[in-house]
């Protein structure tokens, strides 16, 4: 049967995993992100793993952004049946030095690039009976305040999603959220090498040292999460909607 589905964020970390991850399930994946060439790199092993792929690099904190993709999809592959939400990263600025602009850029991608998208491809997905998924992250389950951004906005994505699965129920769209843990991506890469010699430690050191003070044996991947997405959005999960899963290696120690 064909079967499309959206991955934004798709040009690295957990969104590319995903998208190559979702090959194997679905007949094509539309592969949205603001870098061109990584996503071509990414159709590619897309297209090893026996998808048809389709790139679009756009912008989703542009309003525009988001028509232009669910239109692109509709005009080739004439439906959606999964919309994956990746896409977005949030600065992690201490509460008191955070700017302005530097939430609303936070917010605008992450939280209503995922809003408008979902809103535009609702259709497509009610007629598919679809499923969605939205990223949030550990952080809004444990606010620190070198982390209020990342946390308040995730956990507005959690809410965002429980509010779209409870209309999903009367129009049946499956909806969920996801909270990774620390997985160990090219931008988490980044952040260590940029925060370790700040702190006087090597790279090796900076990155042994985090999991052990949250308490977790090592980071996760990218292909763990890609892993646990697929399944969600599988004929398997089918019953689940409205949930927030949780996989972050025993992170957060509440229950």
């Amino acid at each position: 049967m064909n079967s499309v589905a959206i991955v934004t964020g798709a040009s690295q970390g957990i969104g590319r995993s995903t998208a190559i991850r979702l090959a194997r399930d679905f007949s094509a994946i539309v592969l949205a992100a603001r870098n061109a060439d990584a996503l071509k790199e990414v159709a590619n092993s897309v297209m090893s793993a026996g998808a048809e792929p389709l790139v679009c690099d756009l912008d989703l904190s542009k309003i525009e952004s988001a028509r232009s993709l669910v239109k692109v999809t509709l005009d080739r592959f004439g439906r959606i049946d999964a919309l994956l939400n990746i896409a977005g990263a949030v600065p992690q600025i201490d509460l008191f030095e955070m700017t302005d602009e530097q939430w609303r850029a936070g917010a605008e991608l992450k939280l209503h690039g995922a809003r408008r998208l979902t809103i535009l491809a609702w259709e497509g997905l009610k007629k598919s009976k679809g499923s969605v998924v939205f990223m949030s992250g550990s952080a809004a389950l444990d606010p620190k305040p070198a982390f209020a951004a990342v946390a308040a906005i995730n956990a507005a994505i959690t809410a965002l999603a429980k509010a779209f699965a409870e209309q999903g129920i009367k129009d049946g769209v499956q909806v969920n959220s996801i909270v990774p843990g620390p997985v160990m991506t090219g931008r988490r890469r980044s952040f260590i090498e940029k925060w370790a010699p700040a702190h006087h430690m090597s790279v090796e050191e900076a990155t042994k040292q985090f999991p052990e003070q949250v308490g977790i044996s090592r980071y996760g991947t990218p292909e763990e999460i890609a892993d646990l997405l697929a399944f969600m959005v599988s004929p398997a999960a089918r019953w689940m909607t409205g949930t927030s899963v949780r996989m972050d290696g025993g992170e957060i120690k509440g229950i």
